[in-house]
């Protein structure tokens, strides 16, 4: 105390004492402004991103799905899908489609990925729903078992993918494709979106963990080699007999033809 009463009326103490007021005040303003300024910022490219997204699915989307995404006689509304089926349908290239008729098919996709991700952004806004994941959110291959994804895998969609995931036949002329060569994120979205005749496979009923697994089960099965051969598309003993079948015939065939002809 003693020590502060001898500077205190030193001539430079009101002058820094002034200085240091004012440089405690600039240091909270700025430390209590920058937060909102980023948030600000974040909020404007959001803004920006659900205006582009709006733009383009003005230009390619509303003739089916109307000007504000209610649907109509030949497409599906979009309001409460979220941006998971957004980025799911757009990204693997089945949306958009000519005609809605048919099955929507997986192909190269129309829209780069920064547009897909500004339509998905603006269809999130019109309902709340799913939201679209990417590749580096789902750690499948640190998370995932192969053996459980394989068992979950067998007994929830094998009966429409095929054990070994190449896909098969459904009713009415519908089919379930292949899950080969589908990016992990697609995967993820598909389940927790059902996309076209596929159920949606919710939390409960398939937890973050287990769809984790399934998708290390199918990347696994995807880089498994064929070590008896040709696969004939993995779909069991029926292309496998049906090609011995066709083969054998036509050898025994062939064989009666010749002999026919040589005893002429």
């Amino acid at each position: 105390m003693k020590f502060l009463s001898k500077y205190r009326r030193h001539k430079f103490a009101t002058p820094m004492l002034i200085v240091i007021a004012l440089s405690t005040l600039g240091f909270t303003f700025s430390a209590a402004t920058a937060s909102p300024a980023k948030s600000e910022l974040a909020a404007s490219a959001k803004s920006t991103l659900i205006a582009e997204g709006k733009e383009i699915f003005l230009k390619g989307c509303s003739s089916c799905h109307g000007l504000n995404g209610e649907g109509a006689s030949i497409a599906p509304s979009l309001i409460g899908v979220g941006a998971a089926s957004v980025d799911f349908q757009v990204g693997t290239g089945r949306m958009p489609m000519a005609d809605m008729s048919q099955q929507a098919m997986r192909k190269a996709p129309l829209y780069t990925e920064e547009e897909t991700a500004a339509l998905a952004a603006y269809v999130a806004t019109l309902a709340p729903g799913p939201a679209s994941i990417t590749n580096e959110e789902i750690t499948w291959e640190r998370d995932g078992s192969t053996a459980d994804g394989g068992e979950l895998f067998r007994n929830n969609c094998a009966m429409c993918h095929n054990f070994a995931g190449q896909g098969g036949a459904l009713t009415k002329g519908k089919y379930a494709p292949t899950v080969m060569g589908v990016e992990p994120k697609h995967i993820y979205e598909a389940m927790i979106t059902g996309p076209q005749a596929m159920p949606v496979f919710s939390d409960k009923t398939i937890t973050p963990q287990e769809k984790l697994s399934i998708i290390k089960w199918i990347k696994s099965a995807e880089s498994e080699p064929n070590l008896g051969g040709a696969s004939l598309g993995r779909v069991g003993p029926v292309t496998e007999g049906l090609l011995v079948w066709t083969l054998g015939l036509g050898l025994l065939v062939a064989i009666a033809v010749w002999l026919t002809a040589k005893s002429r």
